[in-house]
């Protein structure tokens, strides 16, 4: 019989994935629909949320992009922190008692210094953004109500990820959908980028949609587990390599609207925990998701 799964955060570009991964025959996870339409910002349109109580819940829903956290940081609070606040009140109250996987984000980490990479769940924390800041914050509530309410919770730092079906304002799927457009003729072979120089520790989608259903059978509560793939691209090669699989010779200029402040040059992350607590590990490869993506986006820009 399968386990009952509630996902905040469906609609979400991982949350896609979660469905997807949810309708294979072979998943020991039923997905549960919310009986109404909620915002995790309103309280009581929580109150009837499950027709039956699920099992597990993993709380995906969030603000996460860093720009409008700086731009609106209350709101960022808001859904962010007091919406896992709500979330977890409505379960108590209809008696929840499964397995809660909050997902938080390696941006928590903050600037970590060269010689202390590759990043583990040992760093302390030190967020440099709202966003950070309200991803921190719900994860310290959420592992407070599993030892308040004896719920075993989990906590899962995601870094970067990509994949197919990712929105334009992130690096990587702006990258190829302009290279996409580039090769369709609907615009010129110059490409703007923010800063590229930059090394970050991507991890496909589909690995992360893996180790959080691993987490669900296999971690251990009150644990904080990274997420991330154990290596460091620097976004130039990815972009190159991107350029190179579409057959497509691209001009990459700054500018000056895409460029933040990034005082991490390089990023790297340690999956060791996840792999030892559950026998996880990345399987799909960098070739393997930039391919996907560029044929998700050229479906997508015909499209537009």
């Amino acid at each position: 019989m399968k386990k009952r799964l509630f996902v905040t955060g469906l609609s979400g570009f991982v949350g896609q994935h979660i469905q997807s991964r949810l309708a294979l025959p072979d998943s020991s996870w039923e997905l549960l629909s919310a009986a109404s339409p909620y915002d995790l910002t309103n309280a009581d349109s929580l109150n009837d949320l499950w027709p039956q109580m699920p099992d597990a819940v993993i709380h995906l829903a969030g603000q996460t992009f860093v720009p409008e956290a700086f731009r609106d940081p209350a709101r960022t609070f808001d859904i962010n922190l007091f919406g896992t606040l709500n979330l977890l009140q409505a379960l108590k109250t209809r008696g929840f008692a499964g397995t809660f996987l909050y997902v938080s984000s390696g941006d928590v980490y903050g600037q970590v210094g060269e010689s202390d990479l590759p990043i583990t769940e040992q760093q302390p924390p030190c967020p440099r953004n709202p966003y950070a800041v309200s991803k921190l914050s719900a994860e310290f509530l959420s592992l407070q109500w599993g030892l308040s309410e004896h719920w075993p919770v989990l906590v899962a730092r995601p870094f970067n990820h990509i994949g197919t079906g990712q929105q334009d304002n992130f690096v990587i799927a702006s990258a190829a959908r302009q290279i996409c457009r580039i090769k369709q003729g609907l615009q010129g072979p110059q490409m703007e980028v923010g800063d590229i120089d930059v090394t970050r520790d991507f991890l496909d989608v589909g690995d992360v949609v893996s180790a959080y259903l691993a987490l669900l059978e296999k971690g251990q509560p009150g644990q904080i587990y990274n997420i991330c793939s154990g290596r460091e691209h620097s976004i130039r090669s990815l972009i190159e390599q991107l350029a190179a699989l579409a057959e497509v010779e691209v001009l990459q200029v700054q500018d000056p609207a895409r460029m933040r402040r990034a005082d991490q040059r390089r990023v790297c992350g340690s999956h060791a925990k996840l792999a030892t607590t559950t026998g996880w590990a990345p399987a799909i490869t960098t070739q393997q998701s930039l391919r996907a993506i560029l044929s998700d986006w050229e479906t997508r820009v015909r499209q537009e």
